[in-house]
C-alpha cells in the first residue's frame, strides 16, 4: 500500500425515524458499509442517531432506552468486518443520570465512550431536562460496563500507534462553548476532532457553523469532521438540515448540500501528515500544550486505521493547480489589493529610512519589472514624491526584441517617470574582449555578462543620483535560482521577492482593473490609462524570457524561460507544497500528477520535479544573500525569515525517492 499520510473521512447523515432504533441502526449499518467500500478510514454519524435527537421525554422510557442499547450492540457487531472506525451517537444511563454520548467502534468492539460535556439549555434547546453534563462525571468515571466488557469512558484520546494518528471526540454544543473540549483534545495530541451533532437550521446559522468549524480547525491545527442530523428529525418546532463539514487547518475540504431527503455521505481526505508538520513547524503549539493541557486524558489504543491508498482509492480532496491564487474572484481581488499595498508600504518605508532621493529600476518590458515599476509609481504617490524621481532604465542587449523594448518605453512614458536608455551591447562586447570570450559562443558567460552589466549600471546611477535600486526578481526565480549571481540577483530592496510568478499577472491585472479603469480609476496614475491597460495586457501575453540570447529570424523572443526550467505553474506548485507543508517527493508527485492529469503526463511532471529539486538545493547560495524585501504570503524564501537552509545541502535523497 502506498501510504502518503492521508486518511479518508466520511460524515454521514442517515435517514432516521424518531424513536425507532431498529430502523435507524439498519440505515447506519448500510451507510457505514458504503463509506467503507469507498475507502473511508473514519466514519462519523450524528448525535443520538441510534434513537433520534428529538425524542424529548421519550428518552425517559425504559423501552426506548433498552432498544437503543440493543441496537448500539447491533451496529457494533455489524461493522466488525469493516476496515473503518465508526462513531455513532447514543445515550446511556450512569449513576442515575442519562448522558448524551458518542461511541467509537472498531472491529466489532466499542473502544470508548465520550459524553457530551456541555448540553445546551437555552432558547430552543432543553437538553438539561434529560441529560446531565459530561464534564463532571468524566472527572471521576474512567470506564463503564457495556455488553459484559469494561469500556473506557470520559476524557479519551484514541491512538493508532502504527500510523501515529490520534483522534478525539466532542459533541455538538461542545464546539460552541468559549473553550471547547476539542482544543484540549488537540493540545493533548489529537490530530482529528470528530463532532457528532444535531444542529438545527435558522437564517445564517450555516454560515456561522462553517466559520466555527473552520476556525477551530485552524487554531487547533487539526482535522475536523462534523456530522449533523437531517430533515427526518422531528419538525415540531425545529428543522435540521444535515449540514456536514470536513475541515483541515482552517480550510473547508468538503461541505454537504443541505436538506437532503435521502441518506447522504460526505467524503474528505485529511492530510494528517501535513498537520503534524504544521504543529512541529510552529513551536508555539507545544508551548500552549504545556501551559493549558491540564485535563487528564485516557489514551485508548486502536488497531491501525485504514489509511488512504491513492493508487486504489484516488483522492476526494482538491489541491489547487495554483495554490498561490485563490479560486474565488472576490478573494483574488482582496488578496492582490493587500499584496500591492504591502509592496508599496515596504518600499515607502525603505526609501524614507534611507533618505533616498530617487528610486532606480531596470525595466525590460517583462512581467516582473513591470510590476515593480507599478509599485514604484504607487509608492511615490503614497509618500508625495514626484514620479520624475523614479529613474527607469531600459538597457537593450543582444536579446532585446522590438516588442518588449517598445512596451518598456510606453509604460515609463505613461507613468511620467524619468526614462533613460543605456544600450549595453558595446560595453559587453568590450568586456568579452577583456576576458577573451568569443561573442558567438552563447553560453552562461554570454548571458550573465549582460545581467551583471545591467546591474552595475543601475547601482552606479543610484550612487550618482542618491537613489535606491529597486529589485524586480520574484519568489519563483528565487526558488529555482533563475537569476545571475551578483547580477539581477542583487538590488537594494526587492519588492517582488515574496510574489511567485503565477501571481504576478494577477497583481498587474488588479492594477488594471482598480487603478486604471472602473469607478475607482485613478486619473493621475498615468497620462493615458486606456493605453497603459492595453500595454499591460500585451506584456502579460508575452512569453517569459530573460532576453539574453538573440531573437529568432522573425525578431521574436527565442529564449523562453519555461522551455528551459519548466512551466512556472508546476514549479510554484512544487515550491508551495515543499516549503509550506514539507511534502515528500513521492507524495508531491502523486498529488501533482492527479491535479495536472489533464495538462501533463506523469513523466513530464516527474522530469520537472527532479529539475526543481536539483535547482532548489543547488541554488540556495543565491538565496542566502538576497536583498531585503517584503513577505506577502505564507511562503517566503528569505534567509532572515521563513527559510534557513545550508547552501551545500544534498538533494540526493529527494531525487532517489522520486526515482523509486
Amino acid at each position: 500500500m502506498n501510504k502518503i499520510g492521508l486518511v479518508r473521512a466520511a460524515a454521514v447523515t442517515p435517514v432516521i425515524r424518531v424513536a425507532n432504533p431498529e430502523f435507524n441502526s439498519d440505515e447506519i449499518i448500510k451507510c457505514a458499509r458504503e463509506a467503507d467500500q469507498n475507502g473511508a478510514g473514519i466514519v462519523l454519524f450524528p448525535e443520538l442517531c441510534i434513537s433520534g435527537y428529538t425524542c424529548g421525554d421519550l428518552f425517559y422510557q425504559e423501552f426506548l432506552y433498552n432498544k437503543s442499547m440493543e441496537c448500539l450492540k447491533k451496529v457494533a457487531d455489524a461493522t466488525a468486518e469493516l476496515s473503518a472506525v465508526v462513531v455513532v451517537g447514543f445515550y446511556m444511563r450512569l449513576e442515575n443520570n442519562l448522558y448524551n454520548c458518542a461511541a467509537l467502534m472498531q472491529g466489532g468492539k466499542i473502544k470508548g465512550v465520550v459524553p457530551k460535556m456541555f448540553p445546551p439549555n437555552y432558547k430552543e434547546f432543553y437538553e438539561a431536562r434529560w441529560f446531565a453534563p459530561g464534564i463532571r462525571v468524566s472527572q471521576r468515571v474512567k470506564s463503564v460496563r457495556l455488553f459484559g466488557e469494561d469500556v473506557p469512558f470520559g476524557n479519551l484520546i484514541f491512538a493508532d500507534a502504527e500510523n501515529e494518528l490520534k483522534l478525539g471526540i466532542e459533541i455538538c454544543e461542545d464546539l460552541w462553548v468559549p473553550v471547547s473540549p476539542g482544543s484540549f483534545l488537540a493540545l493533548n495530541g489529537a490530530h482529528i476532532i470528530m463532532n457528532p451533532s444535531a444542529s438545527n437550521e435558522t437564517v445564517a446559522k450555516s454560515d456561522y457553523r462553517r466559520k466555527l468549524v473552520s476556525m477551530d480547525s485552524a487554531k487547533n491545527i487539526c482535522g475536523y469532521i462534523y456530522a449533523s442530523t437531517g430533515v427526518h428529525e422531528s419538525t415540531t418546532d425545529l428543522v435540521f438540515g444535515g449540514h456536514n463539514l470536513i475541515a483541515e487547518n482552517g480550510g473547508i475540504l468538503a461541505e454537504s448540500s443541505m436538506f437532503e431527503r435521502k441518506s447522504s455521505i460526505l467524503y474528505g481526505d485529511i492530510d494528517y501528515e501535513r498537520l503534524k508538520y504544521e504543529r512541529t513547524y510552529g513551536q508555539n503549539f507545544e508551548e500552549a500544550a504545556s501551559a493549558y493541557s491540564r485535563i487528564e486524558y485516557t489514551e485508548v489504543p486502536l488497531a491501525p486505521i485504514r489509511m488512504l491508498d491513492p493508487d486504489k482509492d484516488g483522492l476526494k480532496r482538491k489541491y489547487e493547480k495554483n495554490p498561490f491564487v485563490p479560486t474565488d474572484p472576490a478573494t483574488v481581488d482582496q488578496r492582490c489589493r493587500e499584496i500591492f499595498s504591502i509592496q508599496s508600504a515596504g518600499l515607502a518605508k525603505r526609501i524614507e529610512h534611507t533618505n533616498s532621493k530617487k528610486a532606480v529600476i531596470g525595466i525590460s518590458g517583462g512581467l516582473d519589472s513591470t510590476l515593480a515599476l507599478l509599485v514604484c509609481a504607487e509608492t511615490f504617490k503614497l509618500i508625495g514624491k514626484n514620479p520624475k524621481d523614479i529613474i527607469a532604465v531600459t538597457m537593450p542587449g543582444f536579446g532585446t526584441t522590438d516588442k518588449t523594448y517598445g512596451n518598456a518605453l510606453t509604460i515609463a512614458k505613461l507613468l511620467g517617470v524619468d526614462l533613460r536608455e543605456i544600450p549595453i551591447r558595446e560595453a559587453v562586447l568590450q568586456h568579452f574582449r577583456d576576458i577573451g570570450h568569443d561573442p558567438n559562443q552563447h553560453d552562461v558567460t554570454y548571458e550573465n555578462a549582460q545581467a551583471r552589466e545591467r546591474t552595475q549600471i543601475l547601482m552606479d546611477i543610484a550612487n550618482k543620483e542618491g537613489g535606491l535600486v529597486v529589485g524586480t526578481g520574484d519568489l519563483s526565480e528565487a526558488a529555482l535560482g533563475w537569476s545571475t549571481y551578483n547580477g539581477d540577483h542583487m538590488s537594494m530592496y526587492g519588492v517582488n521577492s515574496g510574489v511567485p510568478k503565477t501571481l504576478v499577472r494577477f497583481v498587474i491585472k488588479w492594477v488594471m482593473d482598480n487603478r486604471l479603469s472602473g469607478p475607482a480609476e485613478d486619473k493621475s496614475f498615468s497620462s493615458d490609462n486606456a493605453l497603459l491597460r492595453r500595454t499591460l495586457q500585451d506584456i502579460m501575453d508575452t512569453p517569459i524570457s530573460p532576453e539574453l540570447l538573440p531573437p529568432d529570424k522573425e525578431g521574436e523572443i527565442a529564449q523562453k524561460t519555461e522551455e528551459t526550467v519548466g512551466p512556472y505553474i508546476l514549479h510554484d506548485f512544487f515550491t508551495f507544497y515543499t516549503i509550506r507543508y514539507g511534502m515528500s517527493p513521492k507524495k508531491l508527485l502523486f498529488i501533482a500528477k492527479t491535479v495536472f492529469a489533464d495538462d501533463y503526463s506523469e513523466e513530464f511532471i516527474k522530469k520537472w520535479l527532479a529539475v526543481f529539486y536539483r535547482r532548489f538545493f543547488a541554488q540556495q547560495f543565491k538565496r542566502s544573500c538576497i536583498p531585503d524585501g517584503p513577505k506577502v504570503g505564507s511562503v517566503s524564501l528569505s534567509p532572515r525569515g521563513d527559510w534557513r537552509m545550508p547552501s551545500d545541502a544534498d538533494s540526493s535523497a529527494w531525487l532517489k525517492e522520486l526515482a523509486e
